[in-house]
């Protein structure tokens, strides 16, 4: 598989005081989603500490391949994007690979990072054309029954079941590509969530979709994590601003959900909304949910399958030259 060009637009130098940037690559972020974070963190280092060293730690969560080294997401973000391109940005860069110290940091960080794709025939995305089962995994386990939970928390990275979006007990073993699509039993086709997020949670052929709604859900319902901590901890973030709980959302149409997540999930302006052939789009939807989507505990309509399905068949309609890399993105529109 090619490699990933990254390139960047370049802003003034300033001097302050050092700053450490973690980073923990969770298994639902992809290389994109997971390099566009630390950049921002590595210019918000400069921003308010100007000039300063800047150590970078990197961890990763899952992203194993068959033979139990790092897939392709965390060997590039690791090899290609920390020890390359974001090298000339740092001091020090500590990732599970190597322990590197460099020479004096460029403070010159990059304003836009942008991500080119190889033209070499590698695979980067959903293709729409063809509706295809896109898994993570390129050789996946031949088991025929699901994996311990156990087995799961160990290749997540987590230290004991738990939802990944809410972080609730009991769990759920949710498929990522749905076996009724050609989904497999191997442990990396599995997420641990709660059975509200499990029956949120789109029943689609692309792995990489699915763990972009986990990132997105786990943002928006962040604050659900702090239900169970202990009220010393409560009070402190209380204290410093820090909400608890998501409380109550205002009831919302059907369709402004599947919007909102049109929004920050795929990146959709208003202006997406706004089809010329709005038959045209309904006609290949109904291709996309009948081919590569599924129904999960009887659930007819589904928010985040519709909102992949929408996606999909705008790209459909566009071609290939359109496709948006999904980048969750909060947003407050409806």
């Amino acid at each position: 598989m090619g490699k990933r060009k990254i390139k960047a637009k370049v802003t003034p130098e300033r001097q302050g005081k050092g700053l450490a940037i973690y980073h923990d690559m969770a298994v639902y972020e992809n290389f994109e989603r997971a390099a566009g974070r630390i950049f921002e963190s590595v210019k918000h280092a400069q921003a308010i500490r100007p000039g300063a060293p800047r150590y970078v730690y990197i961890d990763i969560q899952g992203h194993k391949n068959e033979n139990g080294a790092f897939d392709h997401d965390a060997f590039e973000l690791i090899s290609d994007f920390a020890l390359g391109f974001l090298s000339n940005y740092v001091s020090e860069i500590h990732t599970p690979l190597a322990d590197i110290k460099f020479g004096k940091q460029d403070d010159n960080i990059p304003d836009i990072l942008r991500i080119q794709y190889p033209e070499d025939g590698s695979d980067y995305g959903y293709d729409t054309a063809k509706l295809p089962l896109k898994p993570r995994e390129a050789q996946p386990d031949q088991r025929k029954t699901r994996p311990p939970i156990q087995a799961i928390v160990d290749y997540l990275g987590m230290d004991e079941p738990a939802c990944l979006v809410c972080w609730r007990k009991p769990v759920e073993r949710a498929h990522v590509v749905p076996t009724s699509l050609g989904g497999s039993m191997d442990v990396r086709n599995f997420a641990l969530l709660c059975k509200s997020h499990h029956a949120e949670s789109p029943d689609v052929a692309d792995a990489e979709s699915f763990w972009a709604w986990v990132d997105y859900a786990e943002l928006r319902d962040s604050p659900d994590k702090w239900l169970g901590a202990p009220e010393e901890h409560k009070r402190w973030l209380t204290e410093h601003g820090i909400k608890i709980g998501v409380g109550n959302r205002e009831p919302t149409s059907f369709f402004s959900a599947v919007k909102r997540e049109l929004k920050s999930i795929y990146s959709w302006a208003d202006s997406d909304f706004k089809v010329a052939d709005w038959q045209a789009l309904m006609d290949e939807f109904h291709k996309v949910m009948d081919a590569a989507t599924g129904k999960h505990f009887s659930i007819e309509k589904k928010i985040s399958t519709h909102a992949w399905a929408y996606n999909v068949a705008r790209g459909r309609i566009q071609g290939p030259e359109e496709r948006i890399i999904p980048i969750s993105r909060l947003t407050n529109d409806n």
